[in-house]
């Protein structure tokens, strides 16, 4: 069964979040993590403001999905967020 990483996220510094964007993406795809949406527009209609940034990942798995942030590739890119940007990420299992 699928499964889904959401992530809202606020910005700080744009700079020193590319070397977070720069390193993440090859521990999406080496769990087979597929971008659904990746910034863009949103509008928060409940719960308080949009966040700056909102992303959705598709995985085939719920395991892949928690594999994948618990990677030390993805921890490598992780530790490149922390003080340039605050992330509420939540991984959800998909309907069949």
């Amino acid at each position: 069964m699928k499964a889904y990483w959401i992530a809202h996220v606020d910005v700080a510094d744009a700079e020193q979040y590319t070397q977070y964007t720069s390193r993440a993406p090859a521990a999406f795809a080496k769990f087979g993590g597929r971008f659904l949406a990746r910034g863009g527009r949103s509008i928060a209609l409940e719960g308080g403001p949009a966040r700056a940034r909102n992303v959705v990942i598709e995985f085939d798995s719920y395991e892949q999905a928690v594999a994948c942030y618990e990677s030390a590739e993805y921890q490598v890119a992780r530790a490149h967020r922390e003080g340039v940007a605050q992330a509420h990420i939540i991984i959800v299992e998909g309907v069949v």
